[in-house]
């Protein structure tokens, strides 16, 4: 397994080479976006010559960041980087075979992440799994290196940071986590401001999204793991985009009984997008979505799996089941 690089180490190689290119995680959440552009703004502060990529380009939702029209959906005609960072992404294929494809494989390719099951690849990696943000690595990136942070950028980190920790409330957000978020509001940060814009501006297709999603509502393992699930013909009857589905999820996980929540998305070509969340480390998603060739957290996971949609729900709640088997009873 390749060692991790010094941070310090990451920060000298920016300022020495001149052309960049910042990739992230296609169907990109806010941890995605935000890093891969403050990133960004960290380079042409520089002086650089930057260019943001995203398979899927930038989701409605986060227009609103500033300096976000820098991220663009990759060109059809390979290009040349100096150097390739990549950030939040587990596996190399996550970035999207049309990014990588016009990324030109020459240069030196860095990977900032923190997910667990990173497959660590790249000239220099930089995996913290403690770390609850890719944003929080960026943050320290910036901070280790003695890189400039513009107000932009402290909007990004922040959407980036406060999205992956679930508005700081999961068990992954530390002491650290709220020194950097007030470091960011000193920054120039409006914290009302950004939080309206992040959590409270939903179109009314998502809520009829959210409608639709109950009535398929299941539960299993005497209401211990509930699950939905999206067809693709309901996903074009109400005109959804993917990042409508973003954060969904999190509605039955929050019900009491309920330790593992699962959503279930068919997509076309006989293919499953599956996100898993747990409240007890016990059961552990990233163990069961590696089962099917995915990766997270411990406590949030996801994968792709080929098949139809109604057999791998049925799958992957087995394995769900049989870990939670496995659980004390609740007091």
């Amino acid at each position: 397994m390749k060692d991790n690089c010094r941070l310090e180490d990451i920060a000298e190689i920016l300022r020495q080479k001149n052309r960049f290119l910042v990739l992230s995680h296609f169907r990109p959440d806010g941890d995605a976006i935000g890093s891969a552009l403050a990133l960004g703004l960290a380079l042409k502060e520089l002086g650089k010559d930057v260019t943001i990529w995203n398979e899927d380009g930038l989701p409605e939702r986060f227009q609103f960041l500033p300096e976000s029209h820098l991220i663009s959906q990759p060109p059809d005609a390979p290009q040349r980087f100096e150097v390739v960072l990549i950030v939040d992404t587990a596996v190399q294929s996550r970035v999207g075979t049309r990014c990588l494809s016009a990324a030109a494989r020459e240069g030196i390719w860095i990977n900032l992440d923190h997910h667990v099951s990173n497959d660590r690849l790249g000239d220099l990696v930089y995996i913290d799994v403690q770390s609850p943000a890719s944003g929080q690595i960026v943050f320290d990136l910036i901070e280790r290196g003695a890189l400039p942070l513009t107000s932009a950028m402290a909007h990004a980190l922040y959407a980036a940071i406060s999205t992956d920790t679930g508005s700081f409330q999961y068990p992954s957000t530390t002491a650290r986590t709220y020194e950097i978020a007030a470091a960011l509001v000193k920054a120039g940060v409006q914290v009302g401001w950004i939080n309206q814009r992040i959590y409270e501006r939903n179109p009314l297709r998502r809520l009829e999204l959210l409608r639709a999603l109950l009535n398929v509502l299941r539960f299993d393992s005497g209401n211990r793991l509930a699950s939905f699930a999206l067809t693709l013909e309901t996903a074009r009857s109400l005109q959804t985009i993917p990042d409508d589905t973003e954060g969904l999820i999190d509605t039955i996980r929050s019900l009491d009984e309920v330790v593992v929540a699962a959503f279930f998305e068919e997509m076309p070509e006989q293919v499953v997008r599956v996100s898993l969340r747990s409240k007890d480390p016990g059961v552990d998603v990233c163990a069961v979505c590696a089962e099917f060739g995915g990766g997270g957290h411990i406590l949030a996971a996801g994968a792709r799996i080929r098949g139809d949609l109604a057999e791998v729900q049925e799958r992957v709640l087995r394995a769900i089941q049989t870990r939670l088997e496995s659980l004390p009873p609740a007091p």
